[in-house]
């Protein structure tokens, strides 16, 4: 009985010391964030998506203590970045910010990652609608007419965007389903390169973010027709909605949303969504947001799951009514 109860003792004993050091092992995490938290995008510096990062970067140093490091990576339509966030540790270290891309590409191709299983989605962060425009040689000063003389010349515009599947390219294959014009997609590689030809007069019509082609407009260099989207555009109020002239049908819009790789642990997930609700909830971020056209958007994590089921459908379609590929 004696050595029983001995053993018993040293048995309790030592689970006790267990859970003791098992406690304090937990005790002694650090707290999150403990270092640098980086924030990848996958499109070159100086765009709208890659404005929004850095003023996310910079609000999490300054709200939680650490260093938002911003990482350019672009390449594939922004799948780049996407897969390297995929394969980072879900610690809540590596972000992704990151449009409606990261559904797109999916659609056209494998990818090494997969939207919905392999990315915790965090929040959304704001919203730009897009000014359709012309060269300043095309014969047309509205949207109308714009559609009744690409009727009138079918195949004989062109228009630019930043690369097969984008935004801008999703946009006017749009327009053209909705108007029933034909013009000739002439893709680029990246923003850059394609509003440098835009404005050379390489190709007729456009479709980009205010924040792209506020400048270009005020000074001439291209014409701007309407904007998407239910209100003017601070920056460019003086350019009508599509409603404003007739055609409330047009919309285009593009997202912009931050994601961890899945497995982040959801208290970390719930201290950078409301991180982001703190952020757009700042009049001086909000005033930043104002001057690059984007609109801030709140959500919670699963708003942004439910808005992104409902895009990818609404894409699927257009890419298929529209017969878009990549090559």
């Amino acid at each position: 009985m004696f050595r029983f109860t001995t053993v018993l003792k040293v048995l309790v004993a030592g689970l006790t010391a267990t859970q003791t050091m098992l406690a304090g092992a937990q005790n002694s995490q650090p707290a999150y964030p403990s270092k640098p938290i980086k924030v990848l995008v996958g499109v070159p510096p100086g765009g709208s998506t890659d404005v929004i990062a850095r003023l996310f970067a910079d609000w999490l140093q300054g709200s939680m203590g650490q260093p938002g490091v911003v990482e350019n990576r672009p390449g594939a339509n922004t799948a780049m970045a996407a897969d390297a966030v995929s394969r980072s540790a879900p610690d809540g270290y590596s972000l992704l910010v990151a449009t409606e891309a990261l559904l797109t590409m999916p659609l056209l191709a494998k990818q090494s990652f997969d939207p919905v299983k392999s990315f915790v989605p965090i929040g959304a962060v704001g919203l730009t609608h897009f000014v359709l425009a012309v060269h300043p040689t095309l014969p047309v000063n509205s949207v109308r007419e714009l559609i009744n003389y690409a009727r009138a010349h079918p195949g004989r515009i062109s228009y630019g965007s930043s690369g097969n599947a984008g935004t801008s390219h999703l946009g006017l294959e749009k327009f053209k389903l909705l108007t029933g014009t034909q013009m000739v997609h002439i893709p680029y590689r990246g923003a850059g390169p394609a509003l440098t030809d835009a404005v050379s007069g390489q190709y007729q019509v456009s479709l980009w973010t205010p924040l792209a082609i506020a400048q270009q407009v005020k000074t001439g260099k291209l014409k701007a027709l309407a904007v998407t989207g239910s209100r003017r555009i601070p920056m460019l109020k003086q350019v009508p909605t599509f409603a404003e002239v007739g055609l409330p049908a047009y919309d285009h819009k593009s997202w912009y949303a931050v994601f961890a790789p899945a497995g982040t642990p959801k208290p970390i997930v719930e201290r950078l969504n409301a991180e982001i609700s703190k952020m757009l909830a700042s009049p001086k971020i909000r005033q930043k947001f104002d001057d690059a056209g984007v609109e801030p958007l709140v959500s919670t994590p699963e708003q942004l799951t439910s808005m992104m089921r409902s895009d990818t459908n609404e894409v699927g379609r257009l890419i298929k009514g529209a017969n878009i590929k990549i090559d």
